[in-house]
């Protein structure tokens, strides 16, 4: 059976993201290839096996664009309002927490912010389907 083992993202400032996605999620470089041209980097924490593959291709002279079809990367904490706050005082400007409903059913809590590139990061409460 396929194991999912990374998703990739191309950055423009490594160092930056590097910062970000410690701060931020606690991910800590766990393997980095260097090469001439560009760099792999890849992260985790001790959460679980799956892990961010930072690309950074060496003298770009702007960022990426997303186009229409990026979505988001997910994590689950849990507690979503001190995760909301902790990320608030590193400045990291996470959007309002908010609720997603069926009727009077709770699906998921959670709150959204972005990383240097902007890409989304949606972070949910552990509950439910997001344990």
């Amino acid at each position: 059976m396929p194991k999912i083992i990374h998703s990739m993202i191309r950055v423009f400032d490594l160092e930056r993201s590097l910062k970000f996605y410690e701060s931020a999620l606690e991910l800590k470089t766990s393997h980095r290839l260097d090469f001439p041209d560009f760099s792999l980097v890849y992260l985790k924490n001790g959460e679980n096996d799956v892990e961010i593959e930072l690309t950074w291709n060496r003298g770009r002279d702007n960022g990426y664009t997303h186009g229409d079809g990026y979505g988001h990367i997910a994590v689950a904490v849990p507690n979503l309002e001190e995760e909301h706050a902790r990320m608030a005082g590193l400045g990291l400007n996470p959007l309002p927490i908010k609720e997603f409903k069926r009727g009077d059913e709770m699906l998921a809590r959670f709150f959204f912010l972005q990383d240097p590139d902007g890409y989304k990061i949606e972070v949910l409460e552990r509950a439910g389907h997001y344990v």
